[in-house]
C-alpha cells in the first residue's frame, strides 16, 4: 500500500528582483512518499493554479541530476538532506508525516534572486567563457587512439567534469566562494593533452573572471565538497591554487 505523508511547506515568493520577498506557508495533503521533490512542487502548483493563484517558480531540466538547474536550498541545505543527491532526485520518502519543509533559492551576492526559487547563475557562464575552450582543430572526431591518455589522469579529468555547475557550492559556503565549480572546470581542461597549451592562460583568467564576479575567497571551510551532488573533491580546489601560483609566476617572467 502506497505511504502518503501531509507535510506544510514554507516556500520563499518573490516576484523578481527589484522586490523584496517572505516565506509563504502552505499546507499539502497526500503526498506520495515515492514522489520526487520536484513532482511534490508540481503538486503544490496544480492545487495554486486550480486556486487561481500565482503558481511557484522553479529551475528544472532534465530530472535525472545532469543538468544542475534545479537549484533550491532544503531545510537548511543546498539540495536537501541527502549527500551526492540534487533536489530532483530526492524522494519524499526521506521526509515523514506532519514536517515542515522550508523551500529557499540559494543565498549569494553573486546569485541575485530573478523570482521566487530560481537565481541568476550567468556568472558561471561567464567564468567558463573566460577560458572554457582549447585550440584543438575543428572537423571531424580525432581517432580515439591517436593520443593515449593515462588511466590515471583520464579518471582525475572525468572526475572534474561530473561537475554540473549547479551552485550548491556557493549556496552552501559562508564567503560564497566558487573556487569548487572554478576548480572543478580548471582541473577537467587543464589536465588533459588537448588544454595544456592554455593551461596557464586558463587558470589566470578564470580565476580573475570569478573575483570579479564577487564570488568571496575560500578559507577552507568545506561546506563545498559537503553539499556537492557529484561529490567534487576539495583536492580540485588545492590543484587550482598550485595551477594559479605556476601561471602567475611564468606571466611575471614574462613582463620583465
Amino acid at each position: 500500500m502506497e505511504k502518503t505523508m501531509n507535510l506544510t511547506l514554507k516556500v520563499w515568493r518573490q516576484k523578481n528582483a527589484a522586490t523584496d520577498g517572505q516565506f509563504v506557508e502552505y499546507p499539502l495533503k497526500d503526498v506520495s512518499e515515492d514522489s520526487s521533490f520536484l513532482e511534490m512542487l508540481d503538486i503544490l502548483n496544480e492545487e495554486l493554479v486550480e486556486q487561481g493563484k500565482e503558481p511557484v517558480a522553479f529551475d528544472h531540466d532534465c530530472r535525472e541530476g545532469i543538468c544542475g538547474t534545479c537549484s533550491m536550498t532544503i531545510n537548511g541545505t543546498a539540495h536537501g538532506p541527502q549527500r551526492a543527491t540534487t533536489a530532483c532526485q530526492l524522494h519524499m520518502r526521506h521526509f515523514h508525516d506532519g514536517q515542515t519543509i522550508t523551500i529557499e533559492p540559494w543565498r549569494a551576492k553573486p546569485f541575485p534572486v530573478m523570482k521566487d526559487l530560481i537565481v541568476d547563475r550567468t556568472p558561471f557562464d561567464r567564468i567558463m567563457q573566460a577560458g572554457g575552450f582549447i585550440t584543438g582543430r575543428a572537423g571531424s572526431a580525432v581517432e580515439a587512439n591517436a593520443m593515449p591518455i593515462p588511466k590515471g589522469t583520464a579518471d582525475y579529468a572525468m572526475d572534474a567534469a561530473a561537475c554540473i555547475g549547479c551552485g550548491a557550492c556557493v549556496a552552501a559556503c559562508p564567503n560564497a566562494s566558487a573556487m569548487l565549480f572554478t576548480a572543478a572546470k580548471v582541473a577537467h581542461m587543464n589536465s588533459l593533452p588537448q588544454g595544456k597549451p592554455e593551461k596557464d592562460r586558463r587558470a589566470l583568467a578564470m580565476v580573475t573572471t570569478m573575483d570579479g564576479e564577487g564570488f568571496g575567497g575560500c578559507t577552507n571551510i568545506g561546506e563545498c565538497e559537503a553539499v556537492c551532488p557529484k561529490e567534487i573533491s576539495l583536492d580540485m580546489i588545492a590543484q587550482l591554487n598550485r595551477d594559479y601560483a605556476a601561471a602567475q609566476v611564468k606571466s611575471f617572467f614574462k613582463a620583465v
